[in-house]
């Protein structure tokens, strides 16, 4: 099956569960003794259930509430967005996903909605970044010896993403304008394939998110040149960020946030940030999440995190447009 195809095939599955919204009803907050349920927009095992299940355990002893993790991977989170849409509007049913739900989708697949209106951001649950990452045979140890190589080699390195449209296609995109380099893009179907790729030198470099790529560097499979981050990764202390060498604009932050449905009453919506807040901020769970190559979110308010969402939207359509990116 082609790319096209696929994203063909996730339009219309995006376009068929939203198609449910009309109809989603809202419900009363339910008593306190019904199991909280979180969905996961992403497989068993992956960073999406693994930061699900260490806030389950934490929420279980703040509410006082069974909580159920029940991954619904699928259709760039449109499968786990349309089973909320269905679940009563109550508190008791939410959903774990990456901010790319609102900032990059809309992009690549063409929606009949306004995503950010239909689901609300309430708490940034953790934080990561991306790493420019190469295959040990690229003869550059840092980024500028990097830029140098391509430029000496017009039309000839290439990088990959983990699908097209999305920060880690972006994010080569932005390097390429700033460092005046003509690196072609190679779009893939997630992060294994694409590292798999650079590591057998298939393709030299990736932007990759920095839990899937950490065991690789430590292993010596893949240099690493630099990090979106604001500060360096503490996984990566070795690694400079890319303002540190001189490319503010490729700071880029992923952030994996808890979201509900807006209508969802203000007393639920209160209770469940509370609670989740205060399960994210304990030292044990900030080391955790840092084991596996993650930062704990920032407290920031549903309308700062919605803020930051319209921005990052604004910013990765206008670099998308500059190469007449079209959605599907």
């Amino acid at each position: 099956m082609t790319y096209s195809s696929n994203r063909r095939k996730l339009g219309a599955i995006l376009g068929a569960a939203f198609a449910l919204l009309a109809a989603a009803p809202a419900f009363a907050q339910a008593p306190s003794d019904k199991p909280v349920r979180i969905i996961v927009a992403g497989p068993p095992g992956g960073t999406l259930d693994v930061v699900s299940r260490l806030l389950s355990d934490g929420l279980q002893k703040e509410l006082n509430q069974t909580v159920i993790v029940d991954s619904k991977p699928g259709a760039g989170g449109a499968v786990a967005v349309s089973d909320l849409m269905q679940s009563p509007h109550d508190g008791n049913t939410m959903i774990v996903t990456l901010d790319a739900i609102v900032s990059e989708i809309p992009h690549i697949v063409k929606l009949r909605f306004d995503m950010a209106k239909e689901i609300k951001p309430l708490v940034e649950l953790a934080r990561g970044g991306l790493v420019l990452v190469g295959n040990p045979a690229v003869p550059a140890k840092n980024l500028a010896g990097l830029i140098a190589y391509v430029k000496s080699n017009p039309g000839k390195v290439s990088y990959a993403s983990y699908s097209a449209g999305t920060v880690s296609h972006i994010m080569g995109l932005q390097l390429n304008r700033a460092a005046g380099i003509d690196m072609a893009h190679v779009g893939y179907k997630g992060s294994p394939p694409a590292l798999v790729d650079v590591v057998g030198g298939h393709v030299p470099l990736m932007f990759a998110g920095i839990p899937n790529a950490i065991p690789l560097v430590k292993a010596g499979k893949v240099v690493p040149y630099a990090v979106s981050l604001p500060q360096r990764s503490p996984n990566l202390p070795n690694v400079p960020t890319f303002a540190e060498v001189g490319y503010p604009q490729l700071e880029a932050l992923a952030w994996v946030g808890l979201w509900i449905t807006p209508d969802v009453p203000a007393a639920a919506q209160t209770r469940l940030r509370d609670a989740a807040l205060k399960v994210m901020a304990q030292p044990a769970m900030r080391e955790r999440l840092r084991e596996f190559g993650l930062d704990a979110g920032q407290p920031r308010t549903p309308d700062e995190l919605a803020s930051t969402l319209r921005a990052d939207f604004e910013r990765n359509g206008a670099v998308l447009k500059s190469i007449n990116f079209q959605p599907e």
